[in-house]
Protein backbone atom coordinates (compact mmCIF):
# COMPACT_ATOMS: atom_id res chain seq x y z
CA UNK A 1 0.00 0.00 0.00
CA UNK A 2 3.01 2.30 0.34
CA UNK A 3 3.34 2.16 -3.44
CA UNK A 4 -0.29 3.24 -3.85
CA UNK A 5 0.23 6.20 -1.49
CA UNK A 6 3.35 7.19 -3.43
CA UNK A 7 1.37 7.10 -6.65
CA UNK A 8 -1.35 9.32 -5.22
CA UNK A 9 1.19 11.87 -4.02
CA UNK A 10 2.90 11.87 -7.41
CA UNK A 11 -0.42 12.21 -9.22
CA UNK A 12 -1.56 15.22 -7.21
CA UNK A 13 1.83 16.90 -7.46
CA UNK A 14 1.68 16.48 -11.22
CA UNK A 15 -1.87 17.82 -11.28
CA UNK A 16 -0.88 20.91 -9.29
CA UNK A 17 2.09 21.33 -11.59
CA UNK A 18 -0.22 21.26 -14.60
CA UNK A 19 -2.49 23.92 -13.11
CA UNK A 20 0.45 26.14 -12.18
CA UNK A 21 1.98 25.80 -15.62
CA UNK A 22 -1.33 26.74 -17.21
CA UNK A 23 -1.63 29.84 -15.04
CA UNK A 24 1.93 30.96 -15.72
CA UNK A 25 1.48 30.40 -19.46
CA UNK A 26 -1.69 32.45 -19.82
CA UNK A 27 -1.12 35.39 -17.46
CA UNK A 28 1.14 38.33 -18.47
CA UNK A 29 3.07 38.57 -15.19
CA UNK A 30 6.44 37.42 -16.52
CA UNK A 31 8.11 40.83 -16.47
CA UNK A 32 7.00 43.85 -14.43
CA UNK A 33 8.24 47.42 -14.62
CA UNK A 34 11.03 48.11 -12.14
CA UNK A 35 10.27 51.05 -9.85
CA UNK A 36 13.80 52.29 -9.31
CA UNK A 37 15.62 55.60 -9.71
CA UNK A 38 13.52 58.16 -11.49
CA UNK A 39 10.87 55.51 -12.07
CA UNK A 40 9.99 55.14 -8.37
CA UNK A 41 7.03 57.49 -8.55
CA UNK A 42 5.13 56.77 -11.75
CA UNK A 43 1.51 56.63 -12.77
CA UNK A 44 2.01 53.93 -15.41
CA UNK A 45 3.47 50.44 -15.23
CA UNK A 46 4.06 47.74 -17.82
CA UNK A 47 3.72 43.98 -17.67
CA UNK A 48 4.82 41.45 -20.24
CA UNK A 49 3.88 37.85 -20.81
CA UNK A 50 4.12 35.24 -23.52
CA UNK A 51 0.94 36.27 -25.30
CA UNK A 52 0.24 39.89 -24.38
CA UNK A 53 1.59 43.09 -22.93
CA UNK A 54 -0.42 45.10 -20.40
CA UNK A 55 -0.37 48.65 -19.09
CA UNK A 56 -1.81 49.60 -15.72
CA UNK A 57 -2.26 53.05 -14.23
CA UNK A 58 -2.43 54.28 -10.68
CA UNK A 59 -6.08 55.16 -11.25
CA UNK A 60 -6.89 51.46 -11.59
CA UNK A 61 -7.20 51.36 -15.36
CA UNK A 62 -5.86 48.17 -16.89
CA UNK A 63 -5.38 47.56 -20.60
CA UNK A 64 -3.85 44.58 -22.38
CA UNK A 65 -2.93 44.05 -26.00
CA UNK A 66 -1.85 40.83 -27.66
CA UNK A 67 1.24 40.76 -29.82
CA UNK A 68 0.34 41.60 -33.38
CA UNK A 69 2.60 39.17 -35.22
CA UNK A 70 4.07 35.94 -33.97
CA UNK A 71 6.85 36.03 -36.55
CA UNK A 72 7.88 39.51 -35.41
CA UNK A 73 8.52 38.27 -31.87
CA UNK A 74 12.04 37.48 -30.66
CA UNK A 75 13.12 33.90 -31.19
CA UNK A 76 13.44 33.28 -27.44
CA UNK A 77 9.80 34.23 -26.87
CA UNK A 78 8.65 32.01 -29.72
CA UNK A 79 10.61 29.12 -28.24
CA UNK A 80 9.15 29.85 -24.79
CA UNK A 81 5.64 29.71 -26.19
CA UNK A 82 6.26 26.41 -27.92
CA UNK A 83 7.88 24.81 -24.87
CA UNK A 84 5.11 25.87 -22.50
CA UNK A 85 2.39 24.60 -24.85
CA UNK A 86 4.18 21.28 -25.32
CA UNK A 87 4.59 21.02 -21.55
CA UNK A 88 0.85 21.49 -21.07
CA UNK A 89 0.01 18.83 -23.67
CA UNK A 90 2.41 16.33 -22.11
CA UNK A 91 1.03 17.03 -18.64
CA UNK A 92 -2.52 16.36 -19.82
CA UNK A 93 -1.42 13.06 -21.38
CA UNK A 94 0.43 12.20 -18.18
CA UNK A 95 -2.72 12.81 -16.13
CA UNK A 96 -4.72 10.47 -18.36
CA UNK A 97 -2.11 7.70 -18.27
CA UNK A 98 -1.60 8.02 -14.53
CA UNK A 99 -5.34 7.60 -13.94
CA UNK A 100 -5.29 4.42 -16.03
CA UNK A 101 -2.23 2.96 -14.34
CA UNK A 102 -2.63 3.82 -10.67
CA UNK A 103 -3.44 1.02 -8.26
CA UNK A 104 -6.42 2.85 -6.78
CA UNK A 105 -8.32 2.75 -10.10
CA UNK A 106 -10.10 -0.16 -11.77
CA UNK A 107 -8.92 0.73 -15.27
CA UNK A 108 -6.90 -1.99 -17.04
CA UNK A 109 -7.96 -4.42 -14.34
CA UNK A 110 -6.40 -7.84 -14.65
CA UNK A 111 -3.59 -6.79 -16.98
CA UNK A 112 -1.02 -6.91 -14.18
CA UNK A 113 2.34 -5.50 -15.24
CA UNK A 114 0.79 -3.46 -18.06
CA UNK A 115 -1.04 -1.33 -15.52
CA UNK A 116 2.23 -0.54 -13.76
CA UNK A 117 3.99 0.32 -17.01
CA UNK A 118 1.22 2.74 -17.97
CA UNK A 119 1.68 4.56 -14.66
CA UNK A 120 5.42 4.66 -15.29
CA UNK A 121 4.91 6.21 -18.72
CA UNK A 122 2.70 8.85 -17.11
CA UNK A 123 5.47 9.61 -14.64
CA UNK A 124 7.97 9.96 -17.46
CA UNK A 125 5.68 12.42 -19.23
CA UNK A 126 5.39 14.46 -16.03
CA UNK A 127 9.17 14.59 -15.79
CA UNK A 128 9.49 15.71 -19.41
CA UNK A 129 6.75 18.33 -19.05
CA UNK A 130 8.35 19.78 -15.93
CA UNK A 131 11.74 19.99 -17.60
CA UNK A 132 10.30 21.68 -20.71
CA UNK A 133 8.45 24.31 -18.67
CA UNK A 134 11.56 24.97 -16.59
CA UNK A 135 13.60 26.00 -19.64
CA UNK A 136 11.64 29.18 -20.61
CA UNK A 137 11.22 30.17 -16.96
CA UNK A 138 14.95 29.92 -16.30
CA UNK A 139 15.85 31.62 -19.57
CA UNK A 140 13.48 34.56 -18.99
CA UNK A 141 14.75 34.93 -15.42
CA UNK A 142 18.30 35.11 -16.73
CA UNK A 143 17.39 37.72 -19.33
CA UNK A 144 15.51 39.90 -16.84
CA UNK A 145 18.37 39.83 -14.33
CA UNK A 146 21.00 40.58 -16.98
CA UNK A 147 18.97 43.47 -18.38
CA UNK A 148 18.25 44.88 -14.93
CA UNK A 149 21.95 45.31 -14.14
CA UNK A 150 22.89 46.93 -17.43
CA UNK A 151 24.11 50.45 -16.61
CA UNK A 152 23.45 51.84 -20.08
CA UNK A 153 19.68 51.27 -19.91
CA UNK A 154 17.37 53.88 -18.39
CA UNK A 155 15.26 52.88 -15.40
CA UNK A 156 12.05 53.11 -17.41
CA UNK A 157 13.19 50.22 -19.65
CA UNK A 158 14.17 47.86 -16.85
CA UNK A 159 11.93 45.08 -15.62
CA UNK A 160 11.75 42.87 -12.57
CA UNK A 161 10.79 39.24 -12.14
CA UNK A 162 7.04 38.75 -12.34
CA UNK A 163 4.87 36.42 -10.30
CA UNK A 164 4.42 34.00 -13.20
CA UNK A 165 8.11 33.15 -13.13
CA UNK A 166 7.86 32.04 -9.51
CA UNK A 167 4.68 30.11 -10.22
CA UNK A 168 6.26 28.50 -13.27
CA UNK A 169 9.34 27.47 -11.31
CA UNK A 170 7.28 25.91 -8.52
CA UNK A 171 5.04 24.15 -11.05
CA UNK A 172 7.98 22.70 -12.94
CA UNK A 173 9.49 21.34 -9.73
CA UNK A 174 6.17 19.82 -8.67
CA UNK A 175 5.71 18.17 -12.05
CA UNK A 176 9.17 16.63 -11.97
CA UNK A 177 8.80 15.50 -8.38
CA UNK A 178 5.40 13.96 -9.09
CA UNK A 179 6.74 12.21 -12.18
CA UNK A 180 9.64 10.83 -10.19
CA UNK A 181 7.26 9.42 -7.58
CA UNK A 182 5.19 7.69 -10.25
CA UNK A 183 8.29 6.19 -11.84
CA UNK A 184 9.55 4.93 -8.47
CA UNK A 185 6.20 3.32 -7.70
CA UNK A 186 6.26 1.66 -11.11
CA UNK A 187 9.76 0.26 -10.56
CA UNK A 188 8.50 -1.59 -7.51
CA UNK A 189 6.55 -3.85 -9.87
CA UNK A 190 9.81 -5.44 -11.02
CA UNK A 191 10.08 -7.53 -7.83
CA UNK A 192 7.45 -9.97 -9.16
CA UNK A 193 4.34 -8.38 -7.76
CA UNK A 194 1.21 -7.70 -9.73
CA UNK A 195 -1.70 -5.26 -9.59
CA UNK A 196 -5.28 -6.38 -9.42
CA UNK A 197 -6.94 -2.98 -10.00
CA UNK A 198 -8.03 -2.56 -6.38
CA UNK A 199 -4.68 -1.48 -5.04
CA UNK A 200 -3.46 -4.75 -3.48
CA UNK A 201 -0.34 -6.31 -5.03
CA UNK A 202 -0.04 -10.06 -4.69
CA UNK A 203 2.53 -12.69 -5.78
CA UNK A 204 2.41 -14.42 -9.11
CA UNK A 205 1.30 -18.02 -9.71
CA UNK A 206 4.10 -20.24 -8.37
CA UNK A 207 4.81 -17.99 -5.42
CA UNK A 208 1.24 -18.00 -4.10
CA UNK A 209 0.96 -19.47 -0.64
CA UNK A 210 -2.30 -20.23 1.03
CA UNK A 211 -2.90 -20.37 4.76
CA UNK A 212 -6.08 -22.42 4.49
CA UNK A 213 -5.93 -26.02 5.74
CA UNK A 214 -8.33 -28.93 5.47
CA UNK A 215 -10.11 -29.52 8.75
CA UNK A 216 -10.18 -33.05 9.99
CA UNK A 217 -12.18 -34.17 13.00
CA UNK A 218 -9.91 -36.06 15.41
CA UNK A 219 -12.89 -38.05 16.66
CA UNK A 220 -13.68 -39.32 13.21
CA UNK A 221 -10.05 -40.15 12.60
CA UNK A 222 -9.75 -42.16 15.80
CA UNK A 223 -13.08 -43.83 15.16
CA UNK A 224 -12.04 -44.79 11.68
CA UNK A 225 -8.80 -46.38 12.90
CA UNK A 226 -10.63 -48.35 15.69
CA UNK A 227 -13.20 -49.75 13.29
CA UNK A 228 -10.48 -51.02 11.01
CA UNK A 229 -8.72 -52.78 13.87
CA UNK A 230 -11.94 -54.38 15.02
CA UNK A 231 -12.64 -55.64 11.53
CA UNK A 232 -9.23 -57.26 11.28
CA UNK A 233 -9.72 -58.90 14.73
CA UNK A 234 -13.10 -60.35 13.74
CA UNK A 235 -11.68 -61.70 10.50
CA UNK A 236 -8.74 -63.30 12.33
CA UNK A 237 -11.06 -64.99 14.87
CA UNK A 238 -13.26 -66.31 12.08
CA UNK A 239 -10.33 -67.83 10.24
CA UNK A 240 -8.99 -69.43 13.42
CA UNK A 241 -12.36 -71.02 14.20
CA UNK A 242 -12.71 -72.25 10.65
CA UNK A 243 -9.32 -73.89 10.74
CA UNK A 244 -10.07 -75.60 14.05
CA UNK A 245 -13.34 -76.98 12.69
CA UNK A 246 -11.61 -78.27 9.58
CA UNK A 247 -8.95 -79.98 11.69
CA UNK A 248 -11.55 -81.79 13.82
CA UNK A 249 -13.39 -83.08 10.77
CA UNK A 250 -10.25 -84.39 9.26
Amino acid sequence: MASAALELMGFFLGLFGLLGTMVSTVLPYWQISAHIGSNIVTAVGNMRGLWMECVYQSTGAFQCETYNSMLALPSDMQASRALMVISLVLSILAIALAVLGMQCTVCLEGLGAVKGRVAGVGGGLFLTAGFLSLIPVAWTTHEVVQTFYRPDLPSSLKFELGECLYVGLASALMSMLGGGMLCVSCSEENDGRRRNGRGYPYPLGANVRTTSQTYRNPTLQVGGIGAANRGRAVMSAFLTGFRSCFHVKS
